[in-house]
């Protein structure tokens, strides 16, 4: 067995055994226990980073600098949303207007096949979602895609704030809800499974399982033909020209790509959040985005997850408490003197942990580089520190 496939293996193996320990802590867990953050920490840590991921495929790999991800998370968050809500609740969630949208693909699906059925009626919601992101990317990248550097950020930026303004027009109220948030629909407490006279708990592990999909994906696609292409354009679009490539087509290409996970996360994160509402999708939340994949490393999909991950266990978890100064461990609470901490106080202490990483760490934590290269790196250091055989120590 070769080096590769062992690597494979290991990776495989360590992933089988993550989603096994989520299954655990879901049903160990209760909403009311003081690690119950944990969980929901994994979740938005999972849409996070496959957003990221497929930003960094954008604008890591093919160079093109676009700020328009809060706009087609958006436009794949409703799209679930209104596929997703049953027909029997959609009175009470369309109480303005008269819906139009007349179906709901996990109830159609799961009142012929039960549970499974749901399930599929799911899937086919969040596909759905990231096929009409890309086909609305499609149209975008008509006109912007002609542009380059900042003025393709200022472009791509402009039409998320542009899309956002559709959603909320009220002619599309039968649609879109208007102004009014999207509910009722199909969340993570909703994703459980009967196993004898058991009810498993599945919502975490549904999410991280999508995500984590999507964004093998993802590194299928970065180490294809296309992935090569992709860098090539990044390189140097006149060389990449000169070399045959279709600069206009893969930048398409790229574009729709991305833009298909992009609105898959919008969906997850629709089924985190519970309820979908246009106003909040600002454009901040692209900046959270370009924040991580700088953090991560520009050019690294592994650093885009680990970014992910620490942005918001560090922001939504691990310093929550310095904006009220209560610490909570083990069931002890202890308070903390309320001179210094303060509402907002963690957001000040964040950006200084992120100002050290940038000053330290001036192409991310992981570089362009991914895991398995410093797992290797450290292997290597280990075995050079062993001594042959037949050698002494001194």
């Amino acid at each position: 067995m070769n080096k590769n496939n062992s690597s494979k293996i290991t990776a495989a193996v360590l992933l089988i055994l993550l989603f096994g320990l989520v299954i655990f802590l879901e049903q160990v867990i209760r909403p009311t226990d003081e690690w119950a953050m944990l969980l929901s920490c994994l979740r938005m840590g999972s849409v996070y980073a496959l957003v990221a991921v497929s930003m960094n495929l954008l604008n890591g790999f093919t160079g093109l600098f676009s700020l328009g991800q809060a706009g087609f998370m958006l436009i794949g968050a409703y799209t679930y949303a209104i596929f997703s809500i049953p027909l029997d609740l959609k009175d009470s969630v369309y109480t303005f207007y008269d819906y139009s949208v007349k179906i709901s693909f996990p109830e159609v699906l799961g009142n012929v096949f039960g549970g499974f059925g749901m399930i599929t009626g799911v899937l086919v919601s969040i596909i759905l979602a990231g096929i009409i992101t890309a086909m609305a990317a499609f149209l975008i990248g008509l006109p912007v895609l002609r542009l380059r550097s900042d003025y393709l950020a200022i472009a791509t930026l402009g039409f998320a704030e542009i899309i956002r303004a559709v959603f909320l027009w009220g002619r599309l109220g039968p649609v879109t809800n208007g102004s009014n948030p999207l509910r009722r629909f199909t969340r993570t407490s909703d994703f459980t499974m009967d196993v004898g006279n058991t009810t498993l708990t599945l919502g975490t592990t549904t999410i991280m399982i999508i995500a984590a999909a999507c964004i093998f994906v993802i590194i299928l696609l970065v180490n294809s033909s296309y992935g090569r292409v992709f860098k090539a354009i990044r390189e140097d679009e006149i060389a990449a020209e000169a070399m045959g490539i279709n600069l206009y087509k893969h930048k398409q290409l790229s574009f729709c790509i991305s833009s298909f996970f992009t609105g898959v996360g919008g969906a997850l994160l629709a089924i985190f959040m519970g309820t979908v509402m246009a106003s909040n999708f600002m454009a901040a939340m692209t900046y959270e985005f370009l924040l991580i994949i700088v953090l991560g490393g520009i050019g690294s999909i592994s650093g885009s997850v680990v970014g992910a991950m620490l942005f918001v266990f560090a922001s939504q978890w691990w310093l929550r408490w310095l904006d009220s100064g209560i610490i909570t461990l083990f069931g002890t609470r202890y308070i903390l003197p309320n001179t210094i901490f303060r509402s907002g106080f963690r957001l000040v202490v964040f950006s200084v942990i992120i100002m050290c990483v940038v000053l330290f760490f001036r192409r991310g934590l992981m570089g362009d580089k991914e895991l398995p290269y410093y797992w290797n790196k450290l292997k290597s250091r280990i075995m050079a520190r062993k001594p042959k055989a037949g050698e002494s120590n001194g």
